[in-house]
């Protein structure tokens, strides 16, 4: 399929993995048409039900796609990877193949997607700054955070100020505080000039478990939207003249997951 753009139609080309004989929901994603199966969508997310139930007949063909802006194709095809897997059992995936996951299954509402993501992420080696920050984001359960909590404390360095900038201050003041009761535990242990690495492991997470509240965070908040750009589905208002408002393309009646919404007609060979 070629793409680009003729006599200002823009060409678009079937993903060659998603795009599926028997699906019944097509997705517009940059200049590829995704084709899978609205099962998934409807029953994992509240968010494509209640936005497909705005518009029962939208992204029933190739010429009146749902249009997803704000995403990547190559980020798309993650997501989907996870209900087409080829394989029986899951194959190892990168942290960043995760992450995207995470980032997607949050904006648009997939819980047991971004359970997955979070389990999958807590089995990788992952510097804990960038931890902390990404289970800050996503309003992950802290008391997950046990373990890169303690590392922070046990190191022999202090937090650099480029990490301190990373971190929310709370988390920063919360570190520097156990890092301090750590030293005096120690201490009182008899332990000659202590640091935070002499701390037992097994005080360390009473104070990291009483300075973070920890045990107030067992339930991992799911829902919650992370902050920054959230796509959105708009799905067309007919004007007074019957037009639609912008929100669909002249040609290809795509409905935009979006901000504001690109008017594109396309066509695939």
């Amino acid at each position: 399929m070629a793409n680009g753009s003729h006599n200002g139609v823009t060409r678009v080309h079937h993903h060659p993995e998603y795009y599926l004989k028997d699906g019944n929901v097509t997705f517009h994603v940059e200049d590829t048409l995704f084709r899978v199966h609205r099962h998934f969508f409807e029953c994992e997310s509240q968010f494509f039900a209640q936005e497909f139930s705005k518009a029962p007949q939208e992204g029933t063909s190739d010429s009146n796609a749902f249009r997803l802006n704000g995403v990547t194709t190559a980020d798309f095809a993650k997501m989907l990877w996870v209900w087409y897997s080829p394989s029986y059992r899951r194959e190892s995936k990168p942290k960043d193949h995760w992450l995207t996951i995470l980032d997607l299954s949050t904006i648009w509402q997939f819980p047991d997607m971004k359970k997955l993501a979070i389990d999958e992420l807590q089995n990788l080696d992952i510097e804990p700054i960038e931890k902390i920050t990404t289970y800050d984001r996503y309003h992950i359960n802290r008391s997950l955070l046990l373990p890169a909590y303690m590392l922070l404390c046990k190191r022999a360095s202090r937090m650099s100020a480029e990490e301190g900038e990373q971190l929310k201050m709370p988390t920063v003041l919360g570190i520097h505080e156990a890092r301090e009761r750590a030293v005096r535990s120690a201490a009182e242990r008899g332990c000659c000039s202590p640091t935070s690495a002499d701390a037992d492991d097994e005080e360390l997470e009473k104070i990291l478990n009483d300075v973070f509240n920890l045990n107030g965070h067992a339930t991992n908040r799911q829902g919650a939207q992370p902050q920054g750009t959230v796509p959105i589905i708009k799905t067309p208002k007919p004007d007074v003249n019957g037009a639609a408002n912008g929100n669909r393309s002249s040609a290809s009646g795509s409905v935009s997951i979006s901000h504001p919404l690109e008017i594109v007609r396309c066509v695939t060979d």
